[in-house]
Formats: structure tokens, sequence, C-alpha cells
């Protein structure tokens, strides 16, 4: 496994530092002769990821085949799935999922450093993705991934295929960190949820980022005055949907306390609940990453899917996240086309 524990550990585009062996060096293929290498960034945003899938069949059916795929979180979900070939058996998975066959594959359990244990998601993936490793896939793939207690961000470049994809999206307090070669990863949307970085690291000419996160009610980030008009007043129409966005998970949460044989008291009315405040701080904490690290690090071309209705736990909504991917994705091509023939102009 090739790790990178900050920013700036690759030196040149040109090579990638083998983990363990100072100046050792792994040649990075040659830009192939069609143009410029083509770069995606898939970010985090849990069940909204499912637009990813939209967006690479837009890119695909323009005839536009990216030769390296960074990923994190659900990005790497789909972008590992996608470097091995598997994206429409992805898609066929999401798309069967019902609320109920959600909550089946999630083994909730009560001990242990996060609600879900994943092991039913784990199967579910190495049956799709069996041994696959990363050196061995035919599109240059990496994941984004977060040592607990240092905080560094890693990039998986190498290894097994499903243990990348894994410790990309082990979401604290969901899912327990994986440990992995002496260290224990979690969720790499915490240091990286747009990982543009990683995606030139890996030596691509144009980088496309697919950001998850444009909900409008976060990414303003409103200052309110004491003594100014508050802009919380003017959300309030969308207060039933946000309740609505984590039923789920509430039942989820149900389940284990009926396993436990005890009863846990109801909030307050129009108090939210754990599981909702616990998303809502993630989700804003994760914007705020994203459009520091976008600003430094700007993609040639930014899609967003219109993704600000859908709960980030609502994986059975995935024909919706398709759907506003594949739409979003083709409205980026004639950016993409203006793109390509600058960056084929400077090469």
């Amino acid at each position: 496994m090739t790790w990178e524990a900050s920013l700036g550990a690759f030196p040149e585009p040109s090579g990638l530092v083998r983990h363990g062996a100072p100046g050792a060096v792994e040649p990075v293929r040659p830009p192939c002769p069609r143009g410029p290498r083509i770069g995606l960034a898939l970010g985090g945003g849990s069940a909204r990821g499912w637009a990813h899938i939209g967006v690479l069949r837009a890119l695909e059916e323009a005839g536009l085949h990216p030769d390296v795929v960074a990923g994190c979180s659900i990005g790497a979900v789909v972008g590992g799935c996608y470097a091995a070939g598997k994206l429409d058996a992805l898609a066929e998975f999401a798309l069967s999922l019902t609320k109920r066959r959600v909550v089946g594959l999630l083994d909730v359990r009560l001990s242990g450093s996060g609600l879900i244990g994943g092991d039913r998601l784990r199967r579910r993936l190495e049956g799709d993705l069996a041994d696959r490793r990363i050196e061995g896939l035919p599109i240059r793939f990496a994941s984004v991934a977060t040592e607990l207690g240092t905080g560094h961000e890693v990039w998986l470049t190498k290894g097994r295929l499903v243990e990348a994809v894994r410790a990309s999206y082990a979401l604290p307090g969901i899912f327990p960190p994986l440990p992995l070669d002496g260290r224990l990863l979690m969720d790499g949307t915490l240091v990286n949820p747009v990982p543009v970085t990683l995606a030139r690291a890996m030596g691509a000419d144009l980088v496309i980022c697919v950001n998850l996160n444009c909900d409008p009610r976060v990414r303003g980030g409103t200052v309110i005055a004491p003594d100014g008009p508050d802009p919380v007043e003017t959300g309030v129409a969308g207060a039933a949907e946000a309740r609505h966005r984590w039923s789920l998970l509430h039942r989820v949460r149900g389940a284990g306390r009926r396993i436990a044989g005890r009863r846990s008291p109801r909030p307050a009315e129009g108090a939210p609940g754990v599981a909702r405040v616990m998303f809502d701080a993630f989700n804003i904490t994760q914007d705020r990453i994203s459009r520091a690290r976008l600003e430094r690090d700007p993609p040639d071309v930014a899609i967003g899917p219109k993704l600000a209705g859908m709960g980030l736990f609502e994986f059975h909504r995935a024909a919706e996240a398709i759907a506003a991917g594949h739409q979003a994705g083709r409205a980026a091509l004639p950016r993409i086309r203006a793109a390509l023939e600058g960056a084929s102009a400077r090469t």
C-alpha cells in the first residue's frame, strides 16, 4: 500500500514515492497520445454519490474517457467500481435499493466504534470486486482516507481495491475505522472531500471534479448579525423536508434500541434528533473544507448536480440522483470540451 500522509508528498506528477523505500519512484504511465490526460475527482456526499454514476455515463456517451480517477467516500465506491469495469453492476444494485433493503444492509450494533458494523456492505463489495488490486486496474485509481489520531490525509494508490474503498467511506460514528498497515483509517471527507489535488498528482493534465455539496442552505456561509434579519426564518418552509431527510437513520436507531431491550425518551417537539444533528454538522463541515480546498487548487471544470433536496442517507433514491448527475454531466460538456482544447494547445 502506498501512503501519503500530507499534501505535497508527491515530488512531481511524473512519479509517486513508494512508502518505506526512500527515493524509490514508481513511474507514471506516459500521457495518452490522443491528447491531455483527463482526471476525474469524485467527491463525498453519502447517498448523493449515486449522481457520480450519471456523470460518468454522460462523459462516456460523449466519448470522454477519464484516464485517472480519484475518489473520496462514496466517490471512492463509484470511482473504484468504474475503474474496475463494474459501473453497470453498481448502478443495478443502487437502483434495486428500497428503504427496507437499505435497512437490511445495515448490521446495527451497540458496541464498538461505529453504529454499523459494515460486514454486510463489505461482503457485497467483495462479491463484485473480489480480490482486485488497485495497481492492476485498467484505469488509474486512488482513494482518500483520514488517519485516526493524527488527522493525516492518506492517499491509497496500491493494494486491495475493497480495502481502499472501505477506508475512504468509514464515516466516524457510523462505520468503525478500518485498520490497514498499522493505521486506523476513516472517511476521507474529513480532510479532502473533493480530491482534485490527488487527481493532479496522479498525472492528470485536466481535472473535472464532481462536487455533491451544493446545498444552498449551507454554501452561503452567512454570518447572522444580532440586529439583522435572521436568514434561518427564510428556510422554515424546508423544515419538514429536513426532518423527513433523516427518518431512515432514525428507524435504524430505533432498531438498535429494540435490540437492547430498552426505550429512549422521545425528543421534545420540534427538537432535532441525534442523527440529524450529526449528519447536518458533518455536511456543514464537509462543505467548508471542500470550498477551502477547491479555492486553493481549483479544478479545470466543476460539476455540481442539483441534489439539495436529497438527504445524505436516502440511498433508495438512486434513480433521482443518477438522473441529476447525468443532466449535470451533459450540461458541463461544452465547458469540458473548451478546457480540453485549451489543454491541448498548452501541451
